[in-house]
């Protein structure tokens, strides 16, 4: 059995005449409160109102009313300038302007009236293209504007011709812009820029004082080019077959590992890095050897490959992996001293204390230098059995792996280009280049035993196309403490007037100088700059067709590539050697040099303190891809080394020895010469 509670409420049990009276009371109750509701809301929306009958009279009428007045003006001003440039006297254009304040949604809309085939009614703007401005919330007006097809030729191949050019590293100026123009005209077919492409070729032959390009340098190409008749059939002069390349200009390029491609710095380099730049230099260097080892059949893992156990996998892993792997790894790293007396090798992810005890390849392992060992953990250190450098790649094998990229930096040749000057590199048989360093100008036995070599090549039937003369030109360093800068200064006036009393070659010849590492100039960090025009002025004036370039400097003749180096680099690396080099396979030192900088890809793998490197230029001393030829310019005995692909030789003192090279770039034939 169930209870139930019903709850009554007190006004139910009430009489009437008491409901009346609380009815009474709750009647007075809401009028004073309706009151005082109303009284806040008059003395709230009052200060309100007040507030939008200001704004309404200081800024939304007036704002309105110049909104409007500036329309109607701009619209005058657009029929005004559209009916006194482009209209045409022989017929009027129609305007449907629906521009209306009730619809601001509307288009302005123009018909074209067509007379003699020709559009009268269009607006000529520099690019196609729609204007957009807004009007009210939500609402758009159009412009659709046309462009004339002419000029919008014009205008896309002046943005290629500036693209080509920024390419290079050249800025132009507009009357130079305007004659590359004329010039492209003249082949309407060309689409893909060719010509443009030779004019740039040929231009950067050419000795340019600034990156500016101006009409003068451009026009003079020009006329070569129109001129040339028959330039396929015939062999190129002296001065088109070579192009030289500074090292400050050479395009830097950077690998990425995820992209599994190289991407080119494009932004300008200080010379004065930052901390994080000094990092870069060994990363770079690290990515670049990786990617090519990558490559290698013997460090290549096929993906499926059942036949092969474990114990015959050359593939190599990280330094961080050796914590948990055990037995024989293959490993890459720099070899740095993170401990005085302690060495390591450290990868992309850790690093590890090494100790060389066991076999070693051909070169010099010093500092700084990425070696491939093989080894085993113990005891917290990894015992090398047997290192040595990661292996060379073919040089074509890197071209096609990857093409498109302008590495050694004289720009891109198409493949048509390429056949033809592998053509002409053949037949120019006769083509010489003389190679001499150590060229002292304060002593006159050395300036004696220079003339008799320009008499010599003065007499011959055909004349060297090139003399390099590579520093030092003094016999004391010109440092802060050489005060004969006066006197350098007329040795080489005394020198161009020497070249000058052989008219055959300074007419013919071309003359490059390149710095030597104990020349006048701001520092002895590499890359050099050429020598300073102080000192070179009268020179100049006699020699013309004389250049001087920074150190290194690199040559294109047609298709060979070559780099000069001055560096008494020898010396330095076997100072720097950690280890005695290995004379199992050879015992000669500029063999075991020349095997070090090829498979480094660099030309200077010292330790920075050893040899400072500008870091943000660092990419300049790459040997990547291997170039035909390398000028090794050293103080020590004349050598000459061929070895995967490229010829390596260094042509001895000058001023000491009395030797000297004499190079036949068609064969890659070295010629030891000496008085």
């Amino acid at each position: 059995m169930t209870r139930h509670v019903i709850l009554t409420s007190e006004e139910r049990n009430s009489s009437p005449t008491t409901m009346i009276k609380h009815a009474e009371r709750r009647k007075v109750g809401e009028v004073a409160g309706g009151a005082a509701a109303e009284c806040a809301a008059v003395w709230c929306c009052g200060p309100c109102a007040v507030v939008n009958l200001v704004v309404l009279a200081v800024y939304r009428v007036p704002a309105a009313v110049c909104k409007k007045a500036w329309r109607q003006t701009k619209r005058q001003r657009f029929m005004r300038r559209r009916h006194g440039l482009l209209a045409s006297a022989a017929a009027e254009s129609t305007v449907h302007a629906r521009l209306k304040e009730e619809d601001p949604t509307a288009e302005i809309v123009f018909e074209e009236n067509v007379v003699n085939g020709e559009l009268n009614d269009i607006v000529v703007l520099e690019d196609e293209m729609i204007l957009e401005k807004p009007v009210t919330k939500g609402h758009i007006i159009r412009n659709h504007c046309l462009l004339d097809p002419k000029k919008k030729k014009m205008s896309s191949m002046r943005k290629k011709i500036q693209k080509k050019f920024k390419t290079r590293g050249y800025s132009l100026k507009i009357d130079a812009l305007n004659s590359i123009l004329a010039f492209a005209d003249q082949f309407p077919g060309d689409d893909e820029g060719e010509a443009i492409d030779l004019l740039l070729d040929h231009l950067q032959m050419e000795n340019l004082n600034s990156s500016v390009v101006d009409a003068e340098s451009v026009q003079g190409v020009i006329n070569l080019l129109l001129g040339a008749n028959d330039a396929a059939e015939e062999p190129a002069s002296n001065a088109s077959s070579l192009a030289f390349i500074d090292a400050f200009l050479v395009p830097k390029y950077r690998y990425d590992s995820v992209k599994k491609q190289f991407i080119e710095h494009t932004s300008s380099l200080p010379v004065h890095g930052e901390a994080s730049s000094k990092t870069e230099v060994y990363r770079e260097r690290f990515m670049l050897l990786l990617q090519r080892v990558s490559r290698a059949e013997l460090f290549s893992m096929p993906a499926f490959d059942a036949d092969k156990s474990q114990f015959e996998n050359s593939e190599i892993s990280p330094i961080q992996s050796l914590v948990v792997q055990i037995g024989r790894k293959w490993v890459m790293g720099v070899i740095s001293q993170l401990e005085d007396g302690h060495f390591y090798l450290e990868d992309l992810s850790a690093s590890v204390e090494i100790d060389f005890q066991y076999k070693i390849t051909t070169g010099f392992f010093t500092e700084n230098t990425i070696i491939l060992a093989e080894g085993e953990m113990q005891n917290g250190i990894f015992q090398v059995i047997t290192c040595g450098f990661p292996p060379l790649e073919d040089r074509d094998k890197t071209l096609n792996t990857h093409s498109g990229y302008d590495f050694f930096g004289n720009g891109m040749l198409t493949k048509e280009d390429r056949i033809r000057f592998a053509d002409l590199e053949r037949q120019a048989v006769n083509e010489t280049f003389v190679i001499l360093s150590d060229i002292w100008l304060d002593d006159e036995e050395v300036l004696g035993k220079l003339e008799k070599v320009l008499d010599g090549f003065e007499s011959v039937e055909v004349v060297p196309s090139l003399f390099v003369f590579m520093g030092n030109f003094s016999s004391h360093p010109c440092n802060s403490s050489f005060g004969s800068y006066p006197r350098l200064r007329k040795q080489f006036g005394k020198l161009g007037r020497m070249i000058g009393n052989h008219p055959r070659l300074k007419e013919s010849s071309r003359f490059l100088f390149i710095p030597g590492p104990d020349d006048a100039g701001p520092s002895t960090v590499l890359p050099r700059c050429g020598l300073p025009n102080s000192l070179t002025e009268e020179l100049r004036d006699v020699i013309p067709n004389a250049i001087f370039s920074s150190n290194p400097c690199r040559v294109k003749f047609y298709n060979q590539e070559i780099v000069f180096f001055r560096k008494n680099l020898l010396y330095q690396m076997r100072r720097s050697c950690l280890i005695p080099p290995s004379a199992e396979e050879t015992d000669d030192p500029f063999q075991h040099l020349v095997y070090t900088i090829t498979h480094q890809s660099h030309l200077c793998p010292l330790p920075l303190m050893v040899q400072p490197i500008i870091w943000n230029y660092d990419h300049s001393l790459r040997l990547y891809p291997t170039p035909h030829t390398i000028v090794l310019g050293d103080t020590s005995e004349q050598k000459v080394c061929k070895f995967g692909g490229t010829t390596c030789f260094n042509p001895g003192s000058f001023s000491t020895d009395s030797t000297f090279v004499a190079y036949r770039p068609s064969t890659q034939e070295v010629e030891l010469s000496g008085l």
